[in-house]
């Protein structure tokens, strides 16, 4: 498969800024039939420059994302002579790649990334490109380091084998690298010297500078470019120094942990990482550098130096190591976190459990939707429910799927429903395990787990699960931490953590909390069961200004998860008021995004032009209920737009929960537009709310820029 094309090279790229210049790459692909919702690809690049920007030292630019509108993997190459500021601190970018990879590629379809980012590294690539005086050359250059492989049936992976020489690890780095995932060993050539030995390692020496054994590893937050670009820089300043080093990349197209026997033998070990290093504890004892993954591809060199420093202090006090290996023992579980407020980490933890269960919620919700959207296509709306609740409730799975009629439209809701009903069915446990996994991390999940599904039997709905998370996760850690012969320590977290904190957990939830929170549980769903007219609307009053205070904040995340989580207890409730919550709290966390979009349309003399381009692709992450395409504009202009928001989506959430409409989905935005009940009152409110949120954007902003001028010309 051919990633670039003559037709995907701009030797003569011309743009005011990185934006207009990747809408000209990006059409490329369009041309070539490649990406097939140009709107959509720029948003998913224009999120990714937003978690971090993609202009890397050297006069490089490498937009960047994966979208559902790309075909296949592509790349398109963009030459700017003038240059075009991407973000980088060294200057403009006069070499752009823009990568494009779908959105359920794989592992195959990632190749690409990292062979891309390992060949930006290299000057020789750099200066071929900046060369070239045709768009074939450039395919040619750009096809010599990257493409996708096509292994021959039955061949292994590529890789170096398990316990290769270190000769033959350095042909292997290079096809390893090619996977995009993996520990990948860069060797220098044998040293000509005598081993020396020191500490129990053997040290060749080179040219009088003793070569180390050094690991690695590299992340960043969308595990695309910067983790391999890292790594390549890494290798390449390990290599030039004489030393041998390996490096596990933490990437989008997974990793391989670097064997633990290798680790022991190590002399120094570097991380380069925005995201949290995977199992941290494998490298106890051992001296290490911790810095930014763009300090790795800056400045290679210089973190190699600092861990041969580092080594050589370690060799000459072996009390170090031993200091290092016992403050890793006593250590106890989370102890690494980031000091941050409790209130901070509460949130952390709830939302790690939320952020789980959400696809739990969206699989059933939407399966059991199109189970009654089928059962009344067949036998008509009324009676439908009875009909599907009959085969939930009456027919198990083995009798659905011995009676299963493919030529029946009750079949398959049947299907559908009792497949959704299952993975309903795991909401609670999951929240309950991963709010514990959040807290203690592996030794969480179990008790977590055990803990949810002893809730959901104790009718203590979500309400217990978050209850019974928490309980789980410190038991957990508390247990994890204690100090205990080394002959146990083997067993303590596959065996006597999970035993007891599951005991702890699940004992005190049954005998002292369970009730109680039960009995909560059941006057809250009364409560909600009794909100009609009036309570009703100010309930969706309060959930939407909520939505739209903070978009995307912690009060924004406080509405959604009582509405997400309130679809835990609905089961197969067709009028359920919790699914008119789910609906008012969608409408309305879409109304700002919308209404900041609406707004630059209609009066784009108000806004920058950085804002008038953040407002294209506002559209698109309003309609799709991501309340974060409005905060560009919040950061801006932090009152006006806040309060209009705030007033807009607190009518829309209104609107919603007075007409009635209701939801399944946790997400989706329009694009779950037909699972919405009474969805004509939906949009309406949707509407009214934009409209209001747009108008007062605009008055707020008119008014003061008028006020403004009339100071200007009385101070004149």
């Amino acid at each position: 498969m051919s990633l670039i094309n003559a037709d995907q090279v701009v030797l003569d790229l011309a743009a005011d800024d990185r934006h207009a210049a990747t809408r000209t790459l990006a059409e490329t692909l369009v041309r070539t039939g490649r990406c097939t919702d140009l709107a959509q690809f720029l948003a998913d690049v224009r999120t990714r420059e937003e978690t971090m920007a993609t202009g890397l030292p050297g006069g490089i630019g490498i937009p960047h994302a994966r979208s559902a509108a790309i075909t296949e993997p592509s790349l398109v190459f963009g030459r700017a002579d003038a240059g075009i500021d991407w973000g980088a601190k060294d200057g403009p970018a006069d070499l752009v790649f823009l990568i494009a990879a779908p959105e359920g590629g794989g592992d195959a379809h990632m190749q690409m990334l990292p062979k891309l980012a390992r060949a930006l590294m290299k000057k020789e690539f750099r200066a071929a490109l900046k060369a070239a005086t045709s768009q074939d050359e450039v395919v040619r250059i750009v096809e010599q380091e990257v493409s996708l492989d096509t292994p021959a049936t039955g061949a292994p992976a590529a890789g170096p084998a398990a316990g290769a020489t270190p000769a033959a690890a350095t042909s292997a780095a290079a096809t390893a690298a090619t996977t995009g995932a993996g520990a990948t060993p860069a060797t220098p050539a044998p040293p000509a010297a005598t081993p020396q030995t020191a500490g129990g390692t053997a040290y060749p020496e080179e040219g009088g500078t003793r070569a180390l054994q050094l690991v690695a590893v590299t992340s960043c937050p969308t595990g695309i470019a910067h983790t391999y670009m890292a790594a390549e820089a890494l290798e390449r300043a390990a290599r030039d120094a004489g030393h041998q080093i390996t490096v596990e990349t933490q990437g989008s197209a997974g990793s391989t942990p670097i064997p633990q026997a290798q680790i022991d033998a190590a002399d120094a070990v570097i991380f380069a990482h925005d995201l949290e290093v995977k199992d941290k504890g494998r490298f106890a004892g051992k001296p290490v550098v911790d810095v930014g993954v763009k300090k790795a591809i800056s400045d290679g060199p210089a973190l190699v130096g600092q861990a041969e420093r580092l080594a050589a202090q370690w060799r000459e006090d072996p009390e170090r190591q031993r200091a290092a290996l016992a403050a890793a023992a006593d250590r106890p579980a989370g102890a690494d976190e980031r000091t941050v407020g409790v209130g901070t980490k509460i949130r952390q933890w709830l939302m790690s459990g939320v952020s789980y269960m959400i696809p739990f919620v969206a699989a059933g919700g939407i399966l059991i939707a199109l189970g009654f959207m089928l059962a009344q296509l067949a036998v008509g709306e009324q009676g439908a429910i009875e009909v599907v609740q009959y085969n939930l409730t009456a027919d198990d799975a083995t009798n659905i799927g011995t009676s299963f009629d493919p030529l029946s439209l009750m079949s398959w809701a049947a299907l559908l429903f009792v497949i959704g009903g299952a993975a309903f069915g795991f909401l609670v446990p999951i929240l309950s395990g991963f709010i514990a996994f959040g807290i203690a991390d592996r030794p969480g999940l179990v008790p977590g787990i055990v803990g949810g599904a002893v809730a959901v039997q104790m009718d203590a709905g979500f309400l217990g699960g978050i209850a019974t998370g928490f309980l789980a996760g410190f038991l957990a850690r508390w247990v994890s931490s204690w100090k205990v012969h080394k002959g146990v320590r083997g067993v303590m977290p596959v065996v006597v953590t999970p035993l007891l904190s599951t005991l702890l957990t699940c004992g005190i939830f049954i005998t002292i909390l369970g009730r109680p929170i039960a009995a909560l549980m059941e006057g809250l769903n009364g409560w909600l069961e009794g909100l009609a007219g009036g309570s009703a609307i100010i309930l969706g009053l309060i959930l939407g200004a909520m939505m739209g205070f903070d978009l995307g904040g912690p009060v924004n995340k406080v509405a959604y998860f009582f509405a997400t989580a309130g679809l835990a207890s609905v089961g197969a409730a067709t009028d359920a008021p919790q699914l008119t919550i789910m609906a008012a709290v969608m409408a309305a966390g879409m109304v700002a995004p919308l209404a900041c979009a609406l707004a630059t349309a209609v009066r784009p003399r108000l806004f920058t032009e950085p804002e008038r381009e953040n407002g294209k692709a506002a559209w698109l992450l309003g309609a799709s209920f991501i309340s974060e395409g409005a905060i560009p504009f919040a950061a801006a202009d932090p009152v006006r737009i806040m309060t209009s928001s705030l007033v807009g989506s607190a009518v829309t959430g209104a609107i919603v929960m007075g007409m009635g409409s209701t939801l399944r989905a946790p997400h989706g935005g329009i694009w779950v537009l037909p699972l919405i009940g009474n969805f004509l009152g939906f949009v309406l409110a949707l509407v009214v709310g934009v409209a209001i949120t747009t108008a007062l954007i605009v008055a707020l902003k008119s008014r003061d820029r008028s006020l403004a001028a009339v100071e200007s010309v009385a101070t004149a």
